[in-house]
């Protein structure tokens, strides 16, 4: 285990790190973002959101945000009770709607079907055809 001495200079490395990071950042970021005025701009935004979340809110502020909420919540209210008779409106129409597709694909399913049983007793009634006259053409 170390001394005592030990950890004071292991401390006072990482302080001095730290303090250099720190005091350096500025430079950095800098140089990161010269001839990109839209980063810098994104990054003293960042910034500022940074500050503004440490600090903590006013009592104006507190009451602001109340009165805010407060107004806001009965027009919540409405907008919740019209999307849920929005969508009680559309459920009908939707289920008519999947009904319908449902019909015209049975139709389609049908009708197909239909139509390829035809067309092999086509091919069926040419094949037979074809085969009565290379009979008689072979006698």
């Amino acid at each position: 285990m170390g001394s005592a001495a030990d950890a004071a200079d292991t401390g006072q490395q990482v302080a001095t790190t730290m303090g250099d990071a720190v005091s350096n950042a500025p430079n950095a970021v800098a140089r990161k973002v010269q001839g990109s005025p839209i980063a810098a701009g994104l990054i003293a935004f960042g910034a500022g959101l940074l500050v503004s979340s440490l600090l903590p809110a006013s009592r104006v502020e507190q009451q602001a945000a109340e009165k805010v909420k407060d107004t806001a919540q009965p027009l919540v209210d409405d907008l919740t009770d019209t999307a849920k008779e929005v969508a009680g409106n559309l459920k009908e129409p939707a289920q008519q709607a999947m009904d319908e597709v449902k019909s015209t694909a049975t139709d389609a399913a049908a009708t197909v079907k239909d139509e390829a049983s035809s067309a092999a007793d086509d091919v069926k009634s040419q094949a037979q055809d074809s085969k009565e006259t290379v009979q008689q053409a072979a006698q």
